[in-house]
């Protein structure tokens, strides 16, 4: 049986309060001794996702202009999800802790597990939050041994984007992208040559997520990553993703680059395999018209991701109180609405898609449908060698750089990912279990 995230955080749940996995997991426990002074401001530490600083800013104020006795300050948390845990394990270990922080898919369940941060559940009670308001999916992405620890966010699938005219110029469709990754093959050739040698597809490198796009990718050649605590990437379907995915590089279809949003923004390429966050840098930036599809199947060739927001379990009982509600706010209909639309996220609160104005936007803005739709339709959790093993997103997206920028041999690179990841699960996991 194939390992579900719920399922996997129950059984690492089972007496292992205190694993201590390296990389992101924090090691802070109860005490509030870290803590923010009980009369400061609330601290929201961001990376601002989809360069939302200024957004986040005008959310705060609101909240700040309702909440006069409990304001709350933005703090730049870092550049990435990565910076901002790296920072709040600095936090952890000595200093002052935010009351929220951004917690992205491959850190927040390493902070759950080693109890430095607090469950929401009894704080939605006593605060008279109604979690059940939130999409469930998304919310059960954070259900860790029938506990939550975050709440949905900033919230994404990868989703492919197209150039119309360099499309129309290869003759292809302008209302889909490939079905499969076989018919992508198929137009990679014609997409090159009829737009003077441009690649066919935009990939972020391994430092900007490769791993969690090339996941649905690997998925749909019937390989994995991992099936419950078995690392699977010598298996043969895994090794012939690896293979497409160098193959297309070396001829030129797949361009792999830092910046993938702005490559396709100033038409570097046809098409862009990036999340559905980049879709609002993408409207104000882009100079030509472009459609956004699922990615190619068979389904599920997709993998959820993005962030949500977290409370330290060392802060005071009153400041993770205020902190549950002012997540509550962040996350509210209403703001849920206006962070998405401007970002290109999707909307975390169940009854976002019945608002007149969410409906006229989505009918005026069809690339914003997308995502939202592809949540149902062509996705499941992650595989539990990236998100559930310490390191496991960066350890990835090395060997696919390997492949790729490298032309290493895929087998070769592969095995050694397979040993690395296996080591770590038998040795930190599963004496745990």
């Amino acid at each position: 049986m194939e390992l579900s995230r719920r399922h996997a955080l129950g059984l690492l749940g089972l007496g292992t309060a205190t694993v201590a996995l390296s990389g992101c997991a924090g090691s802070g426990g109860g005490s509030s001794s870290g803590g923010q002074e009980a009369s400061g401001p609330l601290q929201f530490w961001s990376n601002h996702p989809a360069s939302s600083k200024s957004l986040e800013q005008k959310l705060i104020d609101a909240w700040n202009s309702a909440n006069p006795d409990t304001p709350a300050e933005l703090i730049d948390g870092g550049a990435d999800y990565e910076e901002v845990a790296q920072k709040v394990n600095a936090a952890l270990a000595g200093g002052d802790l935010p009351d929220v922080f951004v917690a992205s898919d491959v850190n927040w369940f390493n902070f759950a597990l080693n109890e430095a941060v607090t469950p929401l559940d009894d704080l939605w009670q006593k605060a008279g939050i109604d979690s059940s308001t939130y999409v469930d999916t998304l919310r059960e992405d954070y259900n860790f041994n029938d506990k939550h620890y975050c709440a949905p966010y900033a919230r994404s699938t990868c989703i492919m984007y197209f150039n119309k005219d360099m499309m129309q110029k290869a003759g292809l469709p302008l209302d889909r992208g490939p079905r499969t990754w076989d018919e992508f093959a198929q137009w990679a050739p014609q997409l090159v040559k009829a737009n003077g040698g441009k690649p066919a597809l935009i990939l972020p490198d391994g430092a900007n997520y490769m791993d969690w796009y090339f996941q649905g990718m690997i998925w749909t050649f019937g390989g994995a990553y991992s099936r419950d605590w078995t690392a699977t990437f010598t298996e043969e379907n895994s090794i012939k993703a690896g293979e497409y995915l160098k193959k297309h590089v070396a001829e030129g279809h797949i361009k792999i680059v830092q910046d993938g949003a702005n490559d396709f923004g100033i038409g570097n390429g046809a098409a862009l395999l990036e999340s559905t966050g980049s879709l609002g840098g993408l409207k104000e930036a882009a100079t030509f018209d472009f459609y956004t599809t699922y990615l190619p199947g068979p389904k599920p060739g997709c993998a959820t991701g993005g962030a949500g927001l977290a409370i330290p379990n060392g802060i005071s009982d009153e400041r993770k109180l205020t902190a549950a509600k002012f997540i509550d706010f962040m996350t509210n209909t209403d703001n849920t609405i206006t962070f998405t639309q401007a970002t290109g996220y999707m909307p975390v609160r169940k009854d976002a898609m019945d608002k007149p104005e969410e409906k006229k936007f989505l009918d005026e803005n069809p690339n914003a449908m997308t995502a939202i739709k592809q949540l149902n339709e062509n996705t499941q959790p992650q595989d539990a060698a990236r998100v559930f093993v310490s390191g496991g997103g960066q350890r990835i997206g090395g060997a696919l750089d390997r492949i790729t920028f490298g032309g290493e041999d895929v087998k070769t690179v592969f095995q050694q990912l397979q040993d690395e990841t296996q080591k770590i699960i038998d040795s930190d996991i599963k004496p745990k279990l």
